[in-house]
């Protein structure tokens, strides 16, 4: 059993039942992202890929139930090429059932909520920062949100220190106070060797939110920059900074 998630613990299997594991068909790369409505999940934008399933009450990834195919909707504003607007909405072909296992989450009511600085941040992604071995079980750590002004956007927000998301994880929750406030985003290392974890500020997007998700179709149109290379740092990316990364 790899360990996942730097400095994490396994989860209590099937605690988190909002947890949804999203993986590529063709290329088997992963993300993680989380049940938000029965048809819709959310995640990072920076996942988007065009053969995209999702997988439902996943404890153990060596042993998935049957996936959904699903409509990414990246954020109209979100390139690889800079950071910020990196957050996706997934309609599922087929609505979830929802049980023990399967649950959704609650978001913000309003872009001016106040958040708890002790957050949880769950995923299967890296055991360590630069090593390629996921974590084949859910695990999960504490983080704490550094101030605003330490950390870039107003659509940011930021925690740091040795643990926290590695890659793989990008797409997942950062829950506080049981309301997922954040998305995984990127990771940024700092003269000290510590690493600043940035996450998307889900408040700051609830209007985009809710006009896809009372919208009576998914739009059909996705330009097609968002397809490739969404789960690494293109050559560009990499150029303009190479201490920043996606998850």
């Amino acid at each position: 059993m790899h360990d996942g998630i730097v400095g994490g613990k396994v989860s209590v299997p099937y605690s988190r039942p909002y947890m949804v594991y999203i993986r590529d068909k063709i290329s088997k790369q992963t993300c993680g992202g989380f049940l938000v409505r029965e048809d819709y999940v959310m995640t990072a934008a920076s996942c988007k890929k065009s053969n995209l399933m999702i997988y439902l009450g996943v404890n153990d990834t060596n042993f998935l139930p049957d996936g959904i195919e699903v409509d990414p909707v990246p954020h109209p504003e979100f390139s690889m090429k800079r950071r910020g607007h990196d957050i996706m909405l997934l309609k599922l072909k087929t609505p979830a059932t929802l049980n023990k296992i399967v649950s959704i989450i609650t978001l913000p009511k309003n872009e001016n909520e106040e958040i708890s600085k002790n957050c949880l941040f769950m995923g299967w992604g890296w055991k360590q920062y630069h090593d390629e071995s996921p974590s084949n079980v859910l695990k999960e750590t504490n983080v704490t949100l550094i101030d605003s002004e330490n950390c870039g956007t107003a659509d940011t927000l930021c925690s740091k220190g040795s643990t926290g998301p590695a890659m793989g994880d990008a797409g997942g929750p950062l829950v506080c106070g049981g309301v997922a406030q954040g998305i995984v985003s990127f990771s940024k290392n700092k003269p000290n060797a510590s690493y600043l974890k940035g996450y998307i500020h889900i408040s700051q997007y609830l209007p985009w939110i809710q006009s896809i998700m009372m919208s009576p179709t998914t739009p059909e149109t996705i330009d097609q920059a968002y397809i490739s290379g969404t789960f690494v740092p293109t050559p560009d990316d990499k150029s303009q900074n190479p201490s920043v990364f996606c998850l």
